[in-house]
Protein backbone atom coordinates (compact mmCIF):
# COMPACT_ATOMS: atom_id res chain seq x y z
CA UNK A 1 0.00 0.00 0.00
CA UNK A 2 1.23 3.57 -0.61
CA UNK A 3 0.44 5.09 3.00
CA UNK A 4 -0.11 2.76 6.07
CA UNK A 5 -3.45 2.16 6.50
CA UNK A 6 -4.74 1.79 10.20
CA UNK A 7 -7.12 -0.49 11.93
CA UNK A 8 -8.26 -0.07 15.66
CA UNK A 9 -9.35 -3.01 17.38
CA UNK A 10 -11.16 -3.21 20.52
CA UNK A 11 -13.28 -5.62 22.80
CA UNK A 12 -17.15 -4.82 23.95
CA UNK A 13 -16.17 -5.59 27.34
CA UNK A 14 -13.56 -4.93 30.16
CA UNK A 15 -13.88 -7.63 32.37
CA UNK A 16 -10.79 -9.38 33.53
CA UNK A 17 -10.08 -12.47 31.29
CA UNK A 18 -12.99 -11.43 28.86
CA UNK A 19 -13.25 -14.36 26.24
CA UNK A 20 -13.96 -11.39 23.46
CA UNK A 21 -10.23 -9.62 24.48
CA UNK A 22 -9.14 -12.77 23.76
CA UNK A 23 -10.88 -12.81 20.21
CA UNK A 24 -10.01 -9.28 19.71
CA UNK A 25 -6.09 -10.21 20.34
CA UNK A 26 -6.41 -12.74 17.77
CA UNK A 27 -8.05 -10.26 15.57
CA UNK A 28 -5.20 -8.05 15.78
CA UNK A 29 -2.98 -10.19 14.62
CA UNK A 30 -4.65 -11.48 11.66
CA UNK A 31 -5.20 -8.42 10.77
CA UNK A 32 -1.43 -7.29 11.46
CA UNK A 33 -0.50 -10.87 9.74
CA UNK A 34 -2.69 -9.56 6.76
CA UNK A 35 -0.23 -6.28 6.40
CA UNK A 36 -1.96 -3.67 7.67
CA UNK A 37 -1.00 -1.51 10.96
CA UNK A 38 -3.04 -2.48 14.19
CA UNK A 39 -3.43 -0.30 17.19
CA UNK A 40 -5.36 -2.26 19.79
CA UNK A 41 -7.52 -0.75 22.49
CA UNK A 42 -8.70 -2.02 25.83
CA UNK A 43 -11.94 -0.04 26.86
CA UNK A 44 -10.77 0.16 30.57
CA UNK A 45 -8.10 2.46 29.66
CA UNK A 46 -11.34 5.28 28.39
CA UNK A 47 -13.72 5.13 31.31
CA UNK A 48 -16.81 6.93 30.19
CA UNK A 49 -19.66 7.94 32.33
CA UNK A 50 -23.36 6.99 31.07
CA UNK A 51 -24.20 8.99 28.09
CA UNK A 52 -26.15 12.22 29.65
CA UNK A 53 -27.05 15.11 27.32
CA UNK A 54 -26.91 17.50 30.39
CA UNK A 55 -23.56 16.35 31.50
CA UNK A 56 -22.81 17.10 27.99
CA UNK A 57 -24.08 20.34 27.80
CA UNK A 58 -22.60 21.72 30.66
CA UNK A 59 -19.13 20.25 30.00
CA UNK A 60 -18.91 18.82 26.81
CA UNK A 61 -17.21 16.21 25.85
CA UNK A 62 -15.64 14.24 28.95
CA UNK A 63 -11.85 13.83 28.27
CA UNK A 64 -11.95 10.00 28.05
CA UNK A 65 -14.58 10.46 25.08
CA UNK A 66 -12.22 13.09 23.36
CA UNK A 67 -9.38 10.53 23.47
CA UNK A 68 -11.05 7.46 22.52
CA UNK A 69 -13.13 9.72 19.77
CA UNK A 70 -9.76 10.94 17.97
CA UNK A 71 -8.56 7.12 18.34
CA UNK A 72 -10.93 6.15 16.11
CA UNK A 73 -10.82 8.95 13.85
CA UNK A 74 -6.89 8.32 13.16
CA UNK A 75 -7.67 4.92 11.67
CA UNK A 76 -9.30 3.84 8.67
CA UNK A 77 -11.09 1.21 10.03
CA UNK A 78 -11.66 -1.04 13.37
CA UNK A 79 -12.53 -4.60 14.20
CA UNK A 80 -14.54 -4.95 16.96
CA UNK A 81 -15.34 -7.87 19.38
CA UNK A 82 -18.48 -7.68 21.09
CA UNK A 83 -20.00 -10.45 23.87
CA UNK A 84 -23.83 -11.02 23.51
CA UNK A 85 -26.08 -9.93 26.24
CA UNK A 86 -29.52 -10.62 26.46
CA UNK A 87 -29.50 -11.34 22.67
CA UNK A 88 -27.52 -7.83 21.83
CA UNK A 89 -24.36 -6.07 22.49
CA UNK A 90 -23.12 -4.59 25.57
CA UNK A 91 -24.20 -1.70 27.37
CA UNK A 92 -20.25 -0.35 27.40
CA UNK A 93 -20.09 -0.62 23.62
CA UNK A 94 -23.40 1.25 23.11
CA UNK A 95 -22.34 3.94 25.49
CA UNK A 96 -19.15 4.02 23.66
CA UNK A 97 -20.20 4.25 20.61
CA UNK A 98 -22.77 7.08 21.68
CA UNK A 99 -20.63 9.08 23.44
CA UNK A 100 -18.12 9.10 20.28
CA UNK A 101 -20.88 9.78 17.56
CA UNK A 102 -21.38 12.70 19.66
CA UNK A 103 -20.29 16.26 17.40
CA UNK A 104 -17.96 18.77 18.33
CA UNK A 105 -17.63 22.14 17.14
CA UNK A 106 -16.97 22.18 13.69
CA UNK A 107 -17.97 17.83 12.91
CA UNK A 108 -20.37 17.00 10.56
CA UNK A 109 -23.26 14.27 11.97
CA UNK A 110 -21.42 11.05 12.99
CA UNK A 111 -18.43 12.35 11.04
CA UNK A 112 -15.91 10.49 13.31
CA UNK A 113 -17.86 7.38 11.57
CA UNK A 114 -18.28 8.02 8.01
CA UNK A 115 -16.17 6.32 5.37
CA UNK A 116 -15.03 4.28 8.16
CA UNK A 117 -14.75 0.12 7.71
CA UNK A 118 -15.51 -2.40 10.42
CA UNK A 119 -15.43 -6.05 10.67
CA UNK A 120 -17.37 -7.60 13.37
CA UNK A 121 -16.66 -10.96 15.67
CA UNK A 122 -18.47 -12.31 18.45
CA UNK A 123 -17.53 -15.22 21.22
CA UNK A 124 -20.50 -16.62 23.42
CA UNK A 125 -20.77 -19.87 25.19
CA UNK A 126 -23.67 -20.56 23.87
CA UNK A 127 -23.92 -22.36 20.16
CA UNK A 128 -24.80 -19.31 18.61
CA UNK A 129 -21.82 -17.28 19.50
CA UNK A 130 -23.20 -14.17 19.51
CA UNK A 131 -24.46 -14.13 16.15
CA UNK A 132 -27.52 -12.31 17.92
CA UNK A 133 -25.62 -9.59 19.52
CA UNK A 134 -23.81 -9.06 15.89
CA UNK A 135 -26.66 -8.40 13.81
CA UNK A 136 -28.13 -5.55 16.18
CA UNK A 137 -24.49 -4.09 16.14
CA UNK A 138 -24.08 -4.22 12.53
CA UNK A 139 -27.24 -2.59 11.62
CA UNK A 140 -26.63 0.26 14.10
CA UNK A 141 -22.98 0.48 12.81
CA UNK A 142 -24.59 0.68 9.32
CA UNK A 143 -26.96 3.43 10.48
CA UNK A 144 -24.15 5.67 11.29
CA UNK A 145 -22.65 5.38 7.66
CA UNK A 146 -19.89 2.31 8.45
CA UNK A 147 -19.46 0.11 5.83
CA UNK A 148 -19.50 -2.83 7.88
CA UNK A 149 -17.78 -6.55 5.96
CA UNK A 150 -20.56 -8.66 4.91
CA UNK A 151 -18.38 -11.99 6.18
CA UNK A 152 -18.23 -12.14 10.09
CA UNK A 153 -17.08 -14.31 13.07
CA UNK A 154 -19.39 -16.15 15.34
CA UNK A 155 -17.26 -18.27 17.82
CA UNK A 156 -19.54 -21.17 19.66
CA UNK A 157 -18.58 -22.99 23.03
CA UNK A 158 -16.25 -20.11 23.65
CA UNK A 159 -15.41 -22.17 27.14
CA UNK A 160 -13.75 -24.25 24.92
CA UNK A 161 -12.66 -21.96 21.72
CA UNK A 162 -9.22 -20.81 23.16
CA UNK A 163 -5.91 -22.71 24.27
CA UNK A 164 -3.81 -21.82 27.40
CA UNK A 165 -2.14 -19.50 25.42
CA UNK A 166 -5.48 -17.32 24.53
CA UNK A 167 -5.02 -18.92 20.94
CA UNK A 168 -8.04 -20.09 19.05
CA UNK A 169 -7.90 -23.60 19.57
CA UNK A 170 -10.63 -24.31 16.37
CA UNK A 171 -9.04 -24.13 12.80
CA UNK A 172 -12.28 -23.26 11.60
CA UNK A 173 -12.37 -20.19 13.60
CA UNK A 174 -8.54 -19.54 12.96
CA UNK A 175 -9.05 -20.12 9.14
CA UNK A 176 -12.60 -17.64 9.29
CA UNK A 177 -10.86 -15.11 11.20
CA UNK A 178 -7.94 -15.39 8.51
CA UNK A 179 -10.41 -14.80 5.53
CA UNK A 180 -12.04 -11.14 7.87
CA UNK A 181 -8.41 -10.25 8.12
CA UNK A 182 -7.74 -10.41 4.70
CA UNK A 183 -11.16 -9.19 3.43
CA UNK A 184 -10.29 -5.81 5.20
CA UNK A 185 -6.78 -5.82 4.56
CA UNK A 186 -8.57 -5.67 0.53
CA UNK A 187 -10.97 -3.40 1.28
CA UNK A 188 -8.55 -0.50 2.60
CA UNK A 189 -6.27 -1.40 -0.20
CA UNK A 190 -9.59 -1.19 -2.72
CA UNK A 191 -10.31 2.42 -1.05
CA UNK A 192 -6.78 3.31 -1.23
CA UNK A 193 -6.40 2.82 -5.30
CA UNK A 194 -10.09 4.79 -5.55
CA UNK A 195 -8.57 7.51 -3.79
CA UNK A 196 -5.33 7.77 -5.90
Amino acid sequence: MARNKRVLVFAGSVRQDSLNCKLALAAAEAVRSAGVEVTFADLRDYPMPLYDGDLESTGGLPERVKAFKELVRAHDAFVIASPEYNGSFSALLKNTLDWISRPEPGDRLLEVFREKTAAILSTSPGPGGGVRGLHRLRELLEMMGVAVLPAQLTVAKAFEAFDEFGRLARESDRSTLEQIAAALAQALRTEELALA
